[in-house]
C-alpha cells in the first residue's frame, strides 16, 4: 500500500463504517465538507489535493436515498474536475437495486438508471456489497466488484458453536434459495424453503418445503426492510414446530416499524452487517451487527495493488474447522 498514491473519502451516509475501513487500511480519511444551502442544494468542498491520486469514496444509499445518491454524484463530479487519477465508488448499500427489471408495463429500471448516472458522472470503478441481484453488475460499462456477506455469516454461526446436526438454513421466500443454499453449503447443513401463495380473500398463506420440526433455523435474506419477510417466516416456522429461530440479512434498513415487528416476533436473534448506519433502539436485545469493514478494506487494498479479488468471495477452508 502506498498512501502517497491513494486517498479515501467518506460522505455522510455511513461515516462510522468509513472510519473502520480507514483504520483497517491504516490511512486517515481525506478532508472535505458537505453542506446544504437553505433550499436543500448540496455543496461539497474537497479540502486537499486529489490530482493524480487513486481515490476511494465510501457511501451507502439508504434513507434518505435520493439525498445520498445526489451527494455521491456531486462528489464524483468534484473529483473528476479536480483531476483525480481514478474514482472508485465504495457502495456498501446500492439503493434502487430492487428495481432491476420491468415487472409491469411502463415501469422504469432504476437500477440501470443510477448505474448510468454513476458512469456519466465519472466513476471509474464500483465496489459494492451484496447487490439485490447480481445481474446489476451487467448494467455498468466499468468494472464492478460485488462482494458477498454469506462468508461473514457462515463464520459467525460457526463460531457460535450451534449444533450443526440440528440446524437448517431457511430461505424465507423463493427468490432467496440461492443465498440460503450458499450459507447451508458453508455450514454443511440442509435447507428449507418458505413458499407463499395468496388466498382468494387476498390474505397470504405460507408453507414450508423441508423438515424444520424441532430444528434450529436460520433465515437469510439480502435486505431487511420492513421486517415482514422475517416476521412472517418466523411465525410460520414456529407454527411448524421449529426450535430456536435466527435471521440474518446483509443490509439492515429497518424501515416502517421493522424493529417493533421483529422485537415482537419469535426470533431469538437478528444479525446484520454495518453496511448502513443502524440505530439499535427498540431491537437491541436481539440485534447482532457484524462489520463489513475488514472485507471492504481488503478489497480496497487489492484494487489498489492490482492483486486478485477472488479469495474474498469464499469462506476459507481453515475457517470451517
Amino acid at each position: 500500500m502506498t498512501p502517497d498514491s491513494m486517498k479515501i473519502f467518506s460522505l455522510n451516509a455511513n461515516p462510522a463504517l468509513a472510519e473502520k475501513i480507514s483504520k483497517e487500511i491504516g490511512q486517515d480519511l481525506g478532508k472535505l465538507t458537505v453542506k446544504q444551502f437553505s433550499d436543500g442544494e448540496i455543496q461539497i468542498n474537497i479540502e486537499e489535493t486529489v490530482r493524480g491520486y487513486e481515490v476511494f469514496v465510501i457511501q451507502a444509499t439508504n434513507d434518505p436515498v435520493n439525498d445520498h445518491w445526489l451527494e455521491l454524484l456531486i462528489m464524483i463530479d468534484a473529483l473528476k474536475r479536480a483531476s483525480a487519477k481514478s474514482i472508485n465508488v465504495v457502495l456498501s448499500y446500492y439503493g434502487y437495486a430492487r428495481q432491476d427489471r420491468t415487472a409491469k408495463p411502463r415501469e422504469p429500471i432504476t437500477a440501470k438508471l443510477v448505474a448510468n448516472m454513476l458512469v456519466k458522472a465519472g466513476a471509474t470503478r464500483v465496489l459494492t456489497l451484496d447487490l439485490h441481484t447480481v445481474q446489476v453488475q451487467g448494467f455498468f460499462d466499468i468494472p464492478v466488484d460485488n462482494l458477498f456477506t454469506v462468508p461473514m455469516f457462515s463464520k459467525y454461526y460457526l463460531e457460535k458453536n450451534l449444533d450443526l446436526k440440528n440446524l437448517v438454513v431457511v430461505a424465507p421466500k423463493n427468490s432467496g434459495i440461492k443465498r440460503a443454499r450458499s450459507l447451508a453449503t458453508d455450514l454443511d447443513v440442509p435447507i428449507a424453503i418458505i413458499d407463499y401463495f395468496q388466498e382468494d380473500d387476498g390474505s397470504t398463506t405460507g408453507y414450508i418445503i423441508g423438515e424444520v420440526k424441532n430444528k434450529t433455523c436460520i433465515m437469510i435474506d439480502d435486505i431487511l426492510n420492513t421486517g415482514q419477510t422475517f416476521s412472517q417466516g418466523a411465525k410460520i416456522l414456529a407454527e411448524s414446530g421449529a426450535g430456536d429461530l435466527y435471521a440474518c440479512a446483509s443490509h439492515g434498513l429497518f424501515s416502517n416499524g421493522a424493529k417493533e415487528l421483529l422485537a415482537a416476533s419469535p426470533l431469538k436473534e437478528v444479525c446484520v452487517t454495518d453496511s448502513v448506519a443502524i440505530d439499535p433502539t427498540g431491537i437491541e436485545d436481539k440485534l447482532v451487527e457484524l462489520s463489513a469493514a475488514p472485507l471492504l478494506a481488503e478489497a480496497i487494498r487489492r484494487i489498489h495493488t492490482n492483486t486478485p479479488m477472488s479469495p474474498l468471495f469464499k469462506l476459507h477452508k481453515d475457517e470451517k474447522k
